[in-house]
């Protein structure tokens, strides 16, 4: 039998993965363990910076309207999803990468004055080329009640962030249920490492994106079914 795939990421990507998840005939089930809330800020002056990093489409989507003078600067997005929006909101795109945040600035020596737009929770300090790091979101816990948490038993929950599989063994831990009775698709080896262990199994995705995630998930479901 095949398991359900647990969506646990905030909105409005949760909506975004369990459409893909359904649109292949498989059952999703939506638990969105944050919510994503802008945050006040001020944009600086544009003319100390040579670049913006955006490593979420969220900052992109929770910016509001300081970001628009610095839609002149060029762009570096993590991720094509980033890159995507980043584009549809009148940013100029100029290196998208595939993995990581420091892989990325990695190839792009050029730019030596960067502006990070991220969330409050950021995985990158300021120094070398990222100037100046402003949080422009943030994404806060909503309450999960044991009951909705005990629909997760004998499902592949898809992890998009570090913190959300922190917070999902907590409160399993908490509330009494069983690592072992769930699977977990990681997005990246980092989200895996953070998992941390118990788990029925751990797979990885092949690339840091949701297609990948998705395709990961499935192929380590069915080989845990053949293999009991």
């Amino acid at each position: 039998m095949t398991p359900a795939f647990a969506v646990l990421r905030p909105e409005p990507g949760n909506a975004a993965t369990t459409g893909r998840i359904e649109a292949l005939g498989l059952r999703a089930i939506r638990l969105p363990l944050f919510e994503i809330r802008a945050l006040g800020w001020t944009a600086p002056d544009p003319a100390g910076f040579d670049a913006l990093l955006l490593t979420s489409a969220n900052a992109v989507r929770f910016a509001g309207r300081e970001s628009e003078t610095l839609r002149h600067l060029p762009v570096l997005a993590v991720g094509a999803r980033t890159a995507e929006v980043s584009r549809a909101a009148g940013f100029d795109v100029m290196a998208t990468g595939r993995s990581d945040a420091s892989s990325l600035l990695s190839r792009e020596h050029r730019f030596t004055r960067i502006l990070h737009l991220g969330g409050r929770e950021r995985s990158i300090d300021t120094g070398g080329a990222i100037a100046q790091a402003i949080a422009v979101y943030a994404s806060e816990p909503l309450p999960v009640t044991p009951e909705a948490l005990a629909t997760l038993k004998g499902s592949v929950a898809l992890m998009h962030s570090a913190r959300a599989a922190i917070r999902l063994g907590a409160l399993a831990d908490e509330h009494g249920l069983s690592r072992s009775s769930i699977g977990i698709a990681a997005f990246s080896p980092a989200v895996a490492e953070a998992s941390g262990t118990g788990w029925a199994w751990i797979a990885t995705a092949a690339l840091p994106n949701d297609k990948a995630l998705i395709e990961a998930a499935i192929e380590r479901a069915a080989h845990a079914r053949l293999t009991g």
